[in-house]
């Protein structure tokens, strides 16, 4: 009977419903809706995964676990991040775009991972907690201050982003972990899952009646490219054909899955990393390309050197994927896994970046070791975000597209199942509200709030349905964007508008901007009116505590 009052909680919370109170539960036009339980959350969080890179949205690296959760679950094609890992995390957590809490920069007004959240901005665990969840942070945090201040009772914060094989620099319950004495057996992927891991197995033992958040922010495949040796092993030689041959298989297999409707973007040749530091390609030596080129243009021993890279970015999805199976397998073990809630996403697209920092890179090391420090490049980037074009920070698709997979074996009837409403990490935050019986509160300290532009997606849960919005938009570093139904307004910084129909055109391939200025004035006015009441949020006068 728990399977069936779950089904209907959801389909009430599809019909609608009626909010009791500022933090009240919800009053569902379906009586027997109110007997249900709510769901435990997990929401896993990959940094720099591509959007064809799991096998279920096209790629080979085998990811048996996530395959699974798809299989069982929904795969959203049209799902969307803010192209950086700090705002998609803001936008993740507090329901609102990263320039509207002060964690990205707007034209007028600075911005950026150093940015300080108004006080009115909370986040997800703080708004559960009033529901009676408890909540646990395991991995990367990179948002404004503190962890447990956000509201988890528990957090392991992999602070040593630049080493995946030591715990140096790592926080634990906010305060420094002394790393173990033997680190040999050490890898942050496994310590990220574990933690998670012990952090589930104790709730259920300790608070066995109480409904839980594990947020899992996994570094993975985040550069530097750092992997096991039996990991590397069962790619080593996966990738000798190039990119070009890879993006062609991966498309092909999208194709046949029904993920895209649209033709394979072209390598941009002229496109390299965001950002150049010409010191990397002496240390790196005469293998790197800062380029996709055509795969038959490489020399030998780039190619090789390509391919190895590749070959390690395989590995640490593949690791990645092995300990999602592991947390997966505590959910089952403490019969969690039917009613919890279970997300997986990515943060932006693959990154065409290439440097070498925390240490430097040891050319004569094994490559993946902790020695060196190699970054994916643009070349199998371009692969990673299959069939889009560009690669993190722009926000052109192939920086923004992700994954989302979504897995409640008791709340959603479907399974193998698609939905291609587009979506945006502003939504995940009213969506698990709404399932979890919360509604935001409308005032802070007294003042009204700014109305959040998240959209549940609880409609999207029962039926592939659209979910109405008037756009999405994105900003981050002059590159700027706009989606309204399906046409999409971008530029890179400093270029021109393009516009595009996305319906069969995805791939951003043949801009309409020549032959409809008179869409692209409408569209690029509704991206200015967005951007200008942003500025006016950024700027409005702090509070009396000396915050916003």
């Amino acid at each position: 009977m728990k399977l069936d009052r779950s089904r209907t909680f959801i389909a009430a919370l599809a019909a609608g419903y009626v909010v009791a109170g500022t933090f009240g539960g919800l009053l569902p036009r379906i009586g027997t809706a109110a007997e249900a339980p709510r769901p435990n959350i997990v929401l896993i969080l990959a940094d720099d995964l591509g959007f064809s890179d799991v096998g279920c949205y096209g790629g080979e690296i085998e990811t048996p676990n996530l395959d699974a959760l798809a299989r069982n679950g929904l795969r959203f094609t049209q799902f969307y991040n803010t192209a950086r890992c700090w705002p998609t995390r803001a936008a993740m957590l507090t329901g609102f775009y990263a320039q509207q809490v002060g964690r990205d920069a707007l034209p007028s007004v600075p911005g950026g991972s150093q940015g300080q959240r108004p006080t009115w901005a909370r986040l997800l665990p703080e708004y559960l907690r009033a529901a009676g969840y408890r909540s646990y942070h395991s991995g990367k945090w990179h948002v404004d201050g503190e962890v447990l201040p956000g509201g988890f009772e528990r957090s392991l914060h992999t602070r040593n982003d630049g080493n995946y094989f030591t715990a140096k620099g790592n926080l634990l319950d906010d305060r420094p972990l002394k790393p173990a004495a033997d680190e040999s057996d050490y890898y942050v992927t496994t310590a990220t899952a574990q933690h998670a891991i012990d952090c589930l197995r104790d709730h259920a033992r300790e608070h066995p009646d109480t409904p839980f958040f594990q947020y899992v922010a996994f570094i993975a495949p985040h550069f530097p490219l750092h992997a096991r040796s039996d990991d590397i092993a069962k790619y080593r030689d996966r990738y000798r054909d190039g990119w070009d041959a890879m993006r062609e298989s991966r498309f092909s297999r999208q194709t046949r899955m029904g993920l895209v409707t649209t033709v394979l973007s072209k390598l941009e040749a002229d496109v390299g990393p965001p950002y150049h530091f010409a010191d990397a390609f002496q240390k790196l030596g005469l293998g790197e390309v800062n380029r996709p080129l055509p795969w038959s243009d490489l020399s030998d021993l780039q190619r090789r050197f390509q391919s190895t890279k590749m070959a390690i970015h395989a590995a640490m999805v593949d690791r990645m994927d092995q300990e999602i199976g592991r947390i997966i397998g505590q959910l089952r073990e403490i019969n969690a896994l039917e009613n919890t809630l279970l997300l997986f996403a990515s943060d932006n697209g693959a990154s065409a970046e290439i440097m070498v920092r925390h240490g430097g890179h040891d050319a004569q090391a094994e490559p993946g070791s902790a020695a060196t420090y190699l970054c994916l490049g643009p070349g199998f980037s371009s692969g990673c975000n299959t069939p889009f074009r560009r690669h993190k920070t722009w926000v052109h698709e192939g920086g923004i597209s992700t994954p989302l997979i979504v897995h409640w074996p008791d709340g959603i009837r479907a399974a193998n199942e698609l939905r291609h409403t587009p979506a945006h990490m502003i939504d995940l935050l009213p969506t698990l509200l709404e399932l979890a019986g919360v509604a935001l509160p409308r005032e802070w300290k007294g003042q009204p709030l700014p109305p959040a532009p998240g959209k549940s997606l609880v409609p999207a849960l029962v039926a592939d349905a659209t979910v109405p919005r008037e756009c999405l938009w994105w900003l981050h570093e002059g590159n700027r964007a706009v989606r309204v139904g399906d046409w999409k307004l971008v530029a890179a910084k400093g270029d021109a508008w393009e516009l595009y129909d996305l319906r069969v055109d995805r791939a951003e391939q043949n801009d309409l901007a020549p032959m409809m200025p008179d869409k692209v004035r409408e569209l690029a006015a509704i991206w200015q009116r967005q951007t200008d009441d942003f500025t006016t949020l950024a700027r409005s006068p702090p509070a009396p505590d000396g915050r916003k």
